[in-house]
């Protein structure tokens, strides 16, 4: 499968946004892990802006971003969100009150808990009835999210964006599953290059043949490590980097996915760049 890259949002512990850490993730910069910071997105009103949990607003802000740069519209653009769980203080919160003497559980925690709420309040923000779907795969939820949107790319021939998101679950849910700083990602993806895009990537599923693509850089080799999502971080170098690039993503116990990454200057976009906005 190949595709282009059109546009790239990114939300994590030291990465401001996609601009802001090109240089970082480039190694042009030393990466210094300070708290993740989530923008207020101005895609919801005020009522649900204020119900809106951690899932929900790094993946708004990193969608957001995304879509800027490759200046489309949302609203007409079918969506990939993946992450490998919810929103880990929801249902802490949900364990919490079932496990109390009085269960009333409100109305708004459950509709917050389940796995396609980023997709909806997103679908509400951009007005959005294009498609969507909201996938897991455990520490392999990315890799899941790029197969399946660049998929969806190649069959319907249009733009495709993912959105991956994780964040940390409170204890004790913790001590079952670890999760490092809350981080995502998002990608617009086409069918072709074209003057709005910044890289094209061919992507290969095939068995595994060696260790995943690290990161040279101790501290985001350590979120690349500890955050599902930010097992994107590869990949997003790469493309800061906008040189052409070999990789491997691992996927599944057996598999893995190669990617080669080819920057605007070694494409020829002449007879693409008319790919409809």
């Amino acid at each position: 499968m190949r595709v282009a890259i059109e546009g790239a949002g990114l939300c994590g512990p030291g990465l401001a946004n996609w601009a802001a850490s090109l240089p970082i993730l480039a190694g042009q910069q030393d990466h210094v892990p300070t708290p993740t910071h989530v923008p207020t997105s101005d895609l919801l009103p005020a009522n649900e802006r204020r119900r809106a949990v951690h899932t929900v607003r790094l993946a708004l802000a990193v969608g957001a971003e995304a879509f800027a740069g490759a200046e489309c519209d949302p609203a007409v653009t079918p969506t990939v969100f993946a992450s490998s769980g919810g929103d880990g203080e929801t249902i802490h919160e949900i364990l919490s009150v079932l496990a109390s003497p009085n269960p009333e559980l409100s109305p708004t925690r459950f509709h917050n808990s389940v796995h396609n709420t980023p997709a909806g309040y997103w679908g509400i923000g951009t007005r959005s009835q294009a498609p969507s779907s909201s996938l897991c795969c455990h520490d392999d939820s990315f890799v899941a999210g790029l197969l399946e949107a660049a998929a969806l790319v190649m069959a319907e021939r249009r733009r495709v964006a993912l959105i991956a998101y994780d964040v940390q679950y409170p204890a004790p849910l913790s001590m079952a599953r670890s999760i490092g700083a809350p981080f995502a990602t998002a990608l617009v993806l086409a069918p072709a290059p074209s003057t709005a895009g910044f890289a094209h990537v061919a992507l290969t599923l095939r068995p595994a043949r060696g260790t995943p693509t690290t990161m040279t850089s101790p501290t985001l080799e350590a979120l690349r490590r500890d955050t599902p999502a930010a097992r994107s971080l590869p990949l997003l170098a790469a493309l800061a980097r906008r040189s052409a690039a070999e990789l491997t993503l691992g996927y599944l116990a057996e598999m893995e996915l190669a990617l080669a990454v080819t920057p605007p200057s070694s494409l020829n976009v002449g007879r693409t760049a008319a790919v409809a906005k």
